[in-house]
């Protein structure tokens, strides 16, 4: 009786923290509560099936693990690609069978998502095929010889030697509203006339008959012509002659107007003077014949046969003097000068002055380097108020090579 006692006590007493003592760890006591999960497991583990249990759930939340990252490889593959491929599975968003592979999917990440696409460039360059036949071209205001000759790829002598009928060998013909036959090489375009041999006149602009026979653009049947070198070409006919080259006409003043013969120059117009003896003699070096030492339009020129320089100066601007000399031609000029005045240096040297609005000096007359001897203008065949200014010596030449530094 006292044992019984004593052992409800020790179940039913309080522990030191206040709490009631519990008569066995092992076993459930009815003042504490537990999750049916933890009794479940409990119960599991009791009856040996504790271990087994634990490989299954971790295989098991492997198996989900790789089976959402496979889910989430694939989601972002199909948004990187869709845009990029042209594939009609991708473009009605249909997923390919092929799997991805986990392990592989982030070194093939790396170059999709660090890279940048590059757009399709829908401009195609379409080469400039050759042409054969001549165009034309409408001169606009502002145009030059050599503006129009790069305009077309051509040399600027092209477009004087497509058009003689029209500019004459002269660059200042050029005007706003000109039609211009622009040839589709460089060459020479003239009208057979007749009187020598086919070779013969071909070979005056140093090509073969060939050369101008079978050029596609001249539509010449090669087999209609018989003998090349006497080729049975209607005459009058306009034939461009590819590669082919020419002396330009002149248009300009004659060389050698010296003061005892300048009526070489009379051709040129009313300008021209009786022979004068004595006068003054130049002193064989330059100076500028203008305030302003640039130019203001075509600049010496084989090319384009424009043997001098076009000084700027503004209209009515003094002209001086390049050096002393006597005056050998003082008027107008009939080929495109205008207003135009020469100087015989006595030295071998003769300097030209065109273009002029005025003149201080008349023929005979000797004249001091640096005076004045006329007025900046825009006469005769000229765009534009300037002064076209030339030296010759026996042949035209170049005169930057005289003149001081500017």
């Amino acid at each position: 009786m006292m044992t019984d006692m004593q052992n409800n006590f020790k179940e039913d007493a309080p522990n030191s923290d206040g709490r009631k003592g519990q008569q066995d760890t092992n076993t459930d006591s009815p003042f504490r509560q537990r999750s049916f999960l933890t009794r479940w497991i409990n119960r599991l583990v009791e009856m040996g099936l504790g271990e087994p249990l634990l490989r299954i759930g971790t295989n098991l939340f492997s198996i989900i693990a790789i089976g959402i990252v496979i889910a989430l490889v694939q989601g972002f593959f199909r948004q990187i690609n869709s845009p990029l491929s042209g594939n009609s599975d991708q473009a009605t968003g249909q997923v390919g069978s092929e799997s991805v592979d986990p392990i592989s999917a982030p070194a093939l990440d790396i170059p999709i998502i660090d890279g940048i696409s590059r757009s399709a460039q829908i401009h195609t360059n379409i080469p400039n095929r050759p042409r054969n036949e001549i165009t034309t071209y409408t001169v606009q205001d502002g145009d030059t010889v050599f503006g129009i000759a790069e305009k077309f790829g051509l040399e600027p002598q092209t477009v004087l030697w497509g058009n003689y009928e029209i500019l004459l060998d002269d660059p200042h013909s050029l005007k706003p509203g000109q039609e211009l036959n622009i040839l589709p090489v460089n060459g020479v375009y003239w009208q057979w006339l007749g009187g020598l041999s086919f070779g013969s006149w071909a070979e005056f602009y140093g090509v073969t008959a060939a050369d101008i026979i079978e050029y596609p653009g001249n539509n010449i049947d090669p087999k209609s012509v018989g003998d090349y070198e006497n080729a049975n070409i209607p005459v009058e006919t306009w034939l461009i002659i590819p590669n082919g080259e020419r002396d330009f006409v002149s248009w300009s003043a004659p060389l050698g107007v010296t003061r005892e013969n300048p009526a070489s120059a009379r051709v040129l117009g009313a300008g021209a003077c009786d022979p004068v003896s004595g006068g003054a003699v130049g002193y064989g070096y330059y100076v500028y014949p203008t305030n302003k030492h640039y130019l203001s339009g075509f600049d010496y020129s084989t090319k384009t046969n424009h043997l001098g320089i076009d000084l700027a100066g503004n209209e009515g601007e003094g002209v001086y003097a390049a050096d002393a000399g006597v005056i050998v031609y003082a008027g107008w000029n009939d080929y495109g000068y205008g207003n135009m005045i020469m100087v015989d240096h006595g030295n071998g040297f003769q300097s030209l002055y065109a273009h002029l609005s005025a003149f201080n000096v008349g023929c005979g007359q000797s004249v001091g380097q640096g005076e004045g001897i006329g007025a900046v203008g825009s006469t005769g065949r000229s765009s534009g108020p300037h002064l076209h200014f030339e030296l010759m010596a026996g042949m035209k030449v170049n005169p930057w090579d005289y003149l001081p530094p500017p």
